[in-house]
């Protein structure tokens, strides 16, 4: 079963601040900082409240290039139906919307994180739909979509593969496939071919450097 603590949404807007991501600033997002108090969260405390690891409170490199590539490229989705897998705090959505697909729907399979996500896209003025299917475990694995966007799915060596192999096999039925990726361990440009580079403000407290080199890659059909 999901853990949500008692009042989902109160407990984001308790807990985080409004703020705007660096390379996106157009937006506003509930985000984790050093002045709120999930940003010093220890894995105690987010046990008492009934909270996964919070990664929707942080606004990760990638889904940052993934958002402002769109939002400089808005005819790549304009009219069109994105999905944005492991969305995390929706950015990436959020600016498919605002480039002007005719449907976007956010998934992630922490049910916080789509909340944190409606809250974000609400707080911007956009319609974001919301999904926590495992995608991955063939869960309506094969939603209906023109273009497939992910930011940050390379953290583990396990999701890598699955994740860039689910990627691929919509790149595979003619999708525009975009990934965004800071370097990650598990991170493979095999097959895959770059759109754009970004450097991006982080918290040394997130990453081991003050700017991460972000890269915007279109995932190819075959490696």
């Amino acid at each position: 079963m999901p853990r949500l603590p008692a009042d989902p949404q109160g407990f984001i807007r308790a807990n985080t601040a409004l703020e705007a991501p660096a390379m996106v600033p157009e937006f506003k997002l509930w985000l984790a900082s050093e002045y709120v108090p999930i940003w010093q969260a220890t894995e105690a405390w987010l046990e008492e409240q009934n909270v996964d690891p919070p990664y929707w409170a942080f606004c990760w490199p990638g889904g940052q290039a993934v958002a402002r590539y769109l939002l400089d490229n808005p005819a790549l989705v304009a009219g069109k139906r994105v999905i944005d897998f492991a969305a995390g705090s929706g950015v990436s959505s959020m600016a498919a919307a605002k480039a002007g697909a005719a449907t976007v729907i956010a998934n992630d399979i922490d049910e916080l994180s789509l909340i944190a996500t409606r809250l974000n896209a609400e707080a911007n003025g956009l319609a974001v739909d919301t999904s926590s299917a495992d995608w991955l475990a063939g869960a309506d694995g094969d939603p209906e979509a023109d273009v497939v966007i992910a930011g940050d799915v390379c953290y583990e060596r396990e999701m890598s593969v699955r994740a860039l192999g689910w990627l691929r096999s919509h790149a595979a039925r003619g999708r525009l496939v975009l990934l965004g990726d800071p370097g990650r361990n598990y991170f493979s440009a095999q097959g895959l071919e770059e759109c754009a580079r970004y450097e991006i403000p982080t918290s040394l407290q997130l990453e081991n450097r003050g700017m991460r080199e972000t890269v915007l890659w279109r995932v190819l059909p075959h490696p």
